[in-house]
């Protein structure tokens, strides 16, 4: 009977020890999770919207977990101030100038507060700190945008489906394009004509390719003409010459338009014979005039040679002229009569 009750103590005390064994693992382990036992700053943040953040949940920096969260009140006008336990060695990480914002922990996970950012210049934080923070976007107002974007796509689809069915009933360009043989043939003929267009293209192309290699030849009208300057020299000065003579022929040519321009008004002479009637009929009196005067004269002079008291001058006279003149038929008959 004594035995059984020892044995019995003794199985009492092996499972009492086993569940304070089992006790002390298990806070050992939950303790070394949310790092109770290890050494914590605390610094806070005050949020507009936690969005259902609660006390102990994780917090992150550079994707890894360096303390919890350890108190959550409202603060101010509906404000939250969120007050963090952060691992005292990952302070010399964090800087004065970081920013705490909400995250989830997964896409449906539990929330989380993320701290990020920080100049290595500014001092690290120390106790008691307030983070700035940045708004993050809630669930529901990620669910208000996609609602939006939803819509969004489906006035698109709507759009592309009345697109479709003009297209298929024929209506527009495009649906022309697909529906009417002759437009496309046109299209087609167009394509064809393009082609050959680029096939005349490349052939002009490659004869400017050619005649450009032809100016690389040296001794060629067309390479001396690019490089020797004193051809290209004697070029402008034959240039600037004949534009000076197309000068001069511009100039002699207003003359000529100028007497032009006189001849057919009555300044000038020319003009007045060839326009005024009256004149003219006096110019042709006066050389009638003259013609008949001068007829006048030469019968005047023949009979001054035949009068008998000039005719001894006159056969003087005729001599002379025979001593320096050789003797032809008509002088020596004048000096006979």
């Amino acid at each position: 009977m004594k035995s059984t009750k020892n044995k019995r103590a003794i199985t009492v005390g092996i499972f009492i020890f086993l569940g304070l064994l089992i006790f002390v693992v298990g806070v050992l382990t939950l303790g070394g999770q949310h790092k109770t036992f290890e050494k914590s700053l605390n610094i806070s943040a005050v949020f507009d919207d936690v969005g259902g953040l609660q006390a102990g949940n994780n917090i992150w920096f550079s994707g890894v977990k360096i303390g919890t969260v350890k108190k959550i009140s409202l603060y101010g006008n509906a404000k939250v101030q969120v007050d963090m336990s952060v691992e005292q060695q990952s302070r010399r990480f964090i800087h004065k100038d970081a920013k705490a914002k909400i995250g989830s922990d997964g896409l449906i996970g539990n929330k989380i507060i993320v701290i990020y950012g920080g100049s290595p210049q500014v001092a690290a934080v120390t106790q008691g700190d307030v983070l700035k923070v940045e708004s993050s976007m809630s669930m529901d107002d990620m669910m208000d945008t996609l609602q939006k974007n939803n819509r969004n796509i489906l006035s698109i689809t709507d759009n592309f489906k009345n697109i479709s069915s003009k297209i298929a009933e024929g209506q527009g360009t495009l649906g022309k394009l697909l529906t009417d043989e002759s437009l496309m043939q046109s299209l087609q003929s167009t394509i064809a004509i393009l082609k050959k267009a680029s096939l005349n293209t490349e052939r002009l192309t490659n004869t400017f390719s050619v005649y450009a290699s032809k100016l690389n030849n040296k001794g060629t009208l067309a390479n001396n003409l690019v490089t020797d300057t004193v051809v290209f020299s004697n070029i402008r000065s034959t240039m600037a010459q004949l534009q000076q003579a197309a000068n001069t022929a511009t100039e002699i040519t207003n003359n000529l338009k100028t007497a032009t321009n006189d001849i057919n008004t009555t300044n000038g002479p020319i003009g007045t014979l060839l326009h005024d009637k009256q004149a003219a009929a006096n110019l042709k009196s006066t050389l009638s005039n003259l013609q008949s005067g001068t007829k006048k004269l030469d019968d005047n002079m023949e009979a001054l040679q035949h009068n008998f008291l000039l005719r001894g001058f006159f056969r003087k006279k005729a001599k002379q002229q025979a001593s320096v003149m050789p003797p032809d038929s008509s002088n020596t008959g004048a000096i006979q009569q």
